[in-house]
Order: structure tokens, then sequence, then C-alpha cells
């Protein structure tokens, strides 16, 4: 029973299994709506049904005329749909909350939308080319596959996904409430504020809105590659990390050149036998010396030992004087002191 539990704990773990989320009725329901929705408004246009007629009457109307007062303070309003200010403000709150919580979620969820935005939302601007109220041509005409670039409306389509992140991404229901509001405030303002100044028709507006949603209701099918992509991006960082140690902890710092391991003069009492014996064996050679040189004899009486006297006295190496044996009774009488050896 104790090794089939060491076993488990010695197993490594299994990478754990991404799946798509399930996504409920209510959300298919809506994606579903808002698409034949998207598919009705392109067929309007296309076919220049009542819808385009209603765009020349908006256009006609010319609502920047009929309250100029309001012009100076929408001019700073419709930023909010500009991809670029709106990109960085709310890249910046959730970079802080990416910071926070440890993850990179909420950055990944926002520039997975924006780039699901530039890619639908251009395909179709490019595809039906359609020209802005200001450069239309013919009274009535759809003004259709003429090399323009605002159907839908960008700027809509803009403000729903980017305000729309921050309701996606909320941890709370009541939360979620709030910013779901705050963002169909701000996205609707945006919209028809495009078409009070001018530069779009009232359908490119109304197709933005779908756009933009159709983008946010579609981001929990892309969760299973945001989550992958943020294992990866922490995996390259962990990799980065341990390289980063190797690294530093590899390093050794360099020997003096021309500065080997010098030889060590032991007596002979020391050098034959005892750990420093097997010290001296297995140290590090010394550097080479040419014959004669008087290094050389130095490190042949280390290694070798030097030769005893008659009397059982070692010889001291040179240049070590090594004083008399200490004799509490002094020495003997009619015996002359023993000399100093020297070197």
């Amino acid at each position: 029973m104790r090794t089939d539990i060491f076993a488990r704990l010695d197993r490594e773990p299994e990478p754990p299994k991404i799946e798509a989320p399930r996504m409920s009725r209510h959300r298919i329901a809506l994606f579903g709506g808002t698409l034949a929705f998207y598919v009705a408004i392109v067929w309007a246009v296309l076919i220049t049904s009542w819808l385009v007629a209603l765009d020349w009457k908006v256009m006609l109307f010319r609502p920047y005329q009929q309250w100029p007062e309001l012009h100076a303070f929408l001019d700073y309003y419709v930023v909010l749909g500009q991809r670029g200010p709106t990109a960085v403000m709310v890249a910046c709150w959730l970079g802080w909350r990416s910071w926070r919580q440890h993850t990179l979620r909420p950055l990944l969820v926002l520039g997975t939308s924006l780039l699901l935005l530039n890619v639908t939302v251009g395909a179709v601007k490019l595809g039906l080319g359609r020209l802005g109220p200001h450069y239309a041509t013919q009274i009535g005409s759809a003004e259709m596959f003429a090399g323009g670039d605002i159907f839908p409306s960008g700027h809509t389509a803009n403000a729903v996904v980017t305000w729309g992140i921050l309701a996606y991404l909320a941890t709370t229901p009541r939360a979620r409430r709030y910013l779901s509001a705050v963002s169909a405030t701000v996205s609707l303002g945006v919209g028809l504020t495009t078409v009070y100044i001018g530069t779009h028709w009232l359908s490119d507006v109304l197709l933005g809105w779908a756009a933009g949603l159709l983008i946010l209701l579609a981001l929990p099918w892309f969760e299973p590659l945001i989550a992958r992509a943020e294992m990866w991006i922490f995996a390259m960082r962990e990799r980065g990390r341990e390289r980063w140690r190797e690294r530093r902890g590899g390093a050794r710092p360099a020997s003096a050149p021309g500065r080997g391991p010098q030889p060590v003069l032991l007596p002979q009492s020391m050098a034959t036998d005892g750990p420093a014996a097997e010290a001296v064996a297995t140290a590090a050679p010394g550097p080479v010396l040419p014959a004669g040189h008087a290094g050389t004899a130095l490190r042949a009486r280390a290694h070798t030992g030097h030769p005893a006297r008659p009397g059982g006295m070692p010889v001291a190496p040179a240049g070590v004087r090594r004083p008399p044996p200490h004799n509490d009774r002094g020495p003997r009488a009619g015996s002359p002191a023993r000399p100093m050896t020297g070197g």
C-alpha cells in the first residue's frame, strides 16, 4: 500500500486538458439572432431597400446643423470609439489586473478580440467598398463597391468590443451588469455621434453594433486558445529563468595568468604518511621548471621526503630554522650543545 502511494507521488503530473467551454442556450440563441441581423443589414443595403432611403433622409437632414452647440463636445466624445486611444486605456487597466492576479488572460482576451475585430470588420469594409456620406455621388444610391471603407462602422464596432471586454472579464454578476450598461451606453453614443457628424450612414452604425456584439459573443470559443497561449508564455519565461540561473551558476572566477598551484614543503615526518601525504599526492601539479632551476630541488624534496640524520633528527626544509629540543634538566655535562641546522 505504501509503495503504491509513493509511486503515485513520483509519477509526473499530466498537463491539464483544456476544453472549449460549453455555450449556454441563451448565448447561442443571442449569437444566432445577431448573426441573422448582421446578414439582413448587409442584404438590405445591397438591394438598395428602404434602409438606404432612410440613410439618405438622415444625411440630408444634417444633424450637425440642427444642433451646432453639441458639435464641440461630440468631437471629443467620438474619440471613445477610436482604436488607438481606447486600446491604450483599456490595456493599462487590464495590465494592472493581470499583474495583481498573476495571469495574462485579461490582456490575451483583449488582444484576441482586437485581432478578430481587425480581421472581420476590415475584410467586410474592403470587400463591400461603400462610400461615406461626404463622398456620395448619386442621391438614393447605396454607394457600394466604389472603393470606400466605411461599412460597417469601425468606430462603433471598436467601442462595442473595447468597452464590452470590461464586462466580459468582470468577476461578479453585479459588476458585469454595471459594466455591460456602461459599454452599451458608450458604444450607442459613439455610433450616433458618427451619424451626427456625417462620417457614417445609419446602416453603417447598425452593422457596426452587430459586428462588435458577434465578437463578444464568440470569445468563449477562443478561450482554449487563450489558455494555451498563456501556458506557453509562462513556460518560455521559466525556461529563460533557468538558463539565466545556469549562466550565473556556471560562471567561475578566472585564475591569475602565470600563477599555478605552489609546491608544498613539508618535513619528512609529515610528508611520508598520514593525511598530509595523501593531500600532497593528490595536489595539482605546479608549473614545469627548467632543468637546473632552484625550484626543482625544492619540489623534489617536498614530494620525496628529506634525508634523515643518523641520530633520527629530521632535516628541516631550506630556509626554516628548527630550534633544538628542549630539555628541562638542561644539557648534559660534558656534552657540547647541538648547533642549529641551517638551510
